[in-house]
């Protein structure tokens, strides 16, 4: 059964159905989370400056901001944040990504919101936490991967580090973690009635997840050099290939069966027993492979190897990826019809659940208005609100999402 073809998960609630959430964070990593929340049911506003909005540029701000709508508000001046109290006496989330102590500045710190609204959850975003020896440095991903030692561990041997292609700190720690600190502290608000606050660190989240390494820190005292690792190119059985074509291929033959079986394949059946190989037999072994590799294409090898199920995959690019038939298919990468944009859906599936994925990002300040009105605003306040650049008013109409399936 595919969980999205249940004829009954149009009309059954949506798992946050009936949770709603302030959203004050910028960028990346706040504004995913938020969507993620949105994708599962939450009511989410995207709370931003009235001048400045969120800074992130324009294509990314659309593939992290579906499904909300959008307030433009001054949080700085007296009236907005009149606004945001009022919004918070309904609210079950803040979400925020400012330095520490801003909110505290603003008169909006979590004693002064817990007291308000006791059951609310205050998610807190930073680079390195809310205290600590670098609890006022500024950072990005890269700075996060660099402290905590991934950056140290990726690259090839004798060479520099390298920086990744996907934003791990970004979205595993200030994205997942915070989802997952915010999910958790709903759990128990609605058990006692009482909210948290979540103090998320971008640092602290990666640090959290180098399991790898710390196991062999613990197990030697040492961890292998840049390059040298079980799953950092040290080994034959978890490597990159190149193939005759220029083309690279992912080998993760770590089980004995899926070793024997690439050997055979290769018409290296006398490589068997070096399953296990380390240091210069390691180096041998990797040069064997990398000859035999050499002798095909990609292709070619995928529709040899591929039949044979010993974990060999070719490297896709990225346009490649996106148009791959089980991404598509599954509903992780989504189309137009037209072919003008492309988004993402859900990252899971789940039984009688679909990704409300057709509404799209809101312009600045889209909903400012009717979020006012609906808080018992009159047309003329709304007026002067906005005059005196306390909200800002937008009402341009995105284009609704359809996948062209």
């Amino acid at each position: 059964m595919k969980p999205t073809d249940r004829s009954d998960a149009a009309s059954r609630p949506l798992p946050l159905a009936g949770i709603r959430v302030l959203d004050l964070s910028r960028l990346l990593p706040g504004p995913l989370c938020a969507q993620h929340l949105a994708d599962l049911g939450a009511y989410v506003i995207k709370i931003e400056d009235p001048k400045v909005g969120d800074y992130v540029r324009p294509a990314v701000r659309t593939l992290a901001n579906r499904g909300k709508d959008a307030l433009a508000l001054d949080l700085k001046a007296a009236e907005g944040r009149e606004i945001f109290l009022r919004l918070l006496d309904d609210a079950d989330v803040v979400l925020e990504s400012f330095r520490p102590g801003v909110m505290e500045r603003l008169g909006l710190g979590y004693d002064v919101l817990s007291a308000r609204r006791p059951a609310i959850v205050h998610c807190a975003i930073t680079g390195y936490g809310q205290h600590g020896p670098r609890q006022a440095a500024a950072g990005h991903d890269i700075n996060y991967l660099a402290v905590t030692g991934v950056l140290d561990q990726t690259g090839s041997a004798e060479g520099p580090p390298v920086i990744p292609g996907f934003l791990i700190s970004d979205i595993l720690g200030g994205t997942l973690t915070a989802a997952m600190g915010i999910l958790a502290a709903l759990m128990g608000a609605r058990a006692t009635g009482k909210g948290r606050y979540v103090d998320v660190s971008m640092a602290d989240a990666v640090m959290a997840h180098c399991v790898l390494p710390l196991a062999e820190f613990n197990e030697s005292r040492a961890v292998h050099a840049r390059g040298r690792g079980t799953h950092t190119g040290g080994v034959p059985r978890y490597n990159l290939y190149a193939a005759s074509d220029g083309r690279y291929l992912a080998v993760g033959a770590q089980e004995r069966k899926f070793w024997d079986a690439l050997c055979d394949a290769l018409g290296l059946a006398h490589l068997k027993p070096l399953h296990q190989a380390t240091g210069m037999e390691a180096d041998q072994v990797k040069r064997e492979l990398r000859e035999a590799f050499a002798r095909r294409s990609a292709a070619e090898w995928i529709a040899v190897l591929g039949p044979l199920d010993c974990c060999v995959s070719q490297v896709l690019s990225v346009e490649e990826a996106l148009s791959d038939a089980g991404f598509v298919e599954r509903g992780t990468i989504r189309h137009r019809g037209d072919g003008t944009a492309s988004t993402f859906g859900f990252p899971l599936l789940m039984s009688d659940f679909a990704c409300p994925a057709d509404r799209p990002s809101p312009a600045h300040g889209e909903h400012s208005e009717a979020i006012l009105s609906r808080l018992g605003y009159a047309r003329s306040e709304i007026d002067v609100l906005r005059t005196r650049g306390i909200i800002g008013i937008n009402h341009q109409r995105r284009r609704p999402w359809h996948d062209g399936k």
